[in-house]
């Protein structure tokens, strides 16, 4: 990609990140196809892991399209994720949110 298209990206997919309402998650595909990228899934992800000291977006939101918290389950930022998640009401059981129930859009 050229670097006014990765900016261009990288601006579609932090709004989305963004808009997604307290209470519920995305995947990584489902924001890089929202964001018109539907192969670029972890570019999502790389974009999320290199976000700005004190973000406020709320990265906890986006997870892994098998509906898991995609940390390793005993890292200080899989329990991170998953008190944020369960503080807005998403219920997390051994790091799986039922899409079905929870999945934005």
């Amino acid at each position: 990609m050229q670097e006014e298209a990765k900016e261009a990206f990288r601006v579609r997919v932090f709004t989305l990140i963004g808009a997604i309402p307290a209470g519920y998650v995305a995947t990584y595909g489902q924001i890089a196809g929202l964001a018109g990228a539907p192969k670029h899934a972890r570019a999502v992800g790389y974009l999320l892991k290199h976000l700005p000291a004190g973000s406020s977006l709320p990265w906890h939101r986006v997870i892994n399209s098998q509906g898991k918290i995609s940390f390793p389950p005993k890292s200080d930022k899989f329990k991170q994720q998953s008190d944020l998640l369960r503080s807005e009401g998403v219920q997390v059981l051994g790091g799986k949110i039922a899409l079905r129930q929870y999945q934005w859009c």
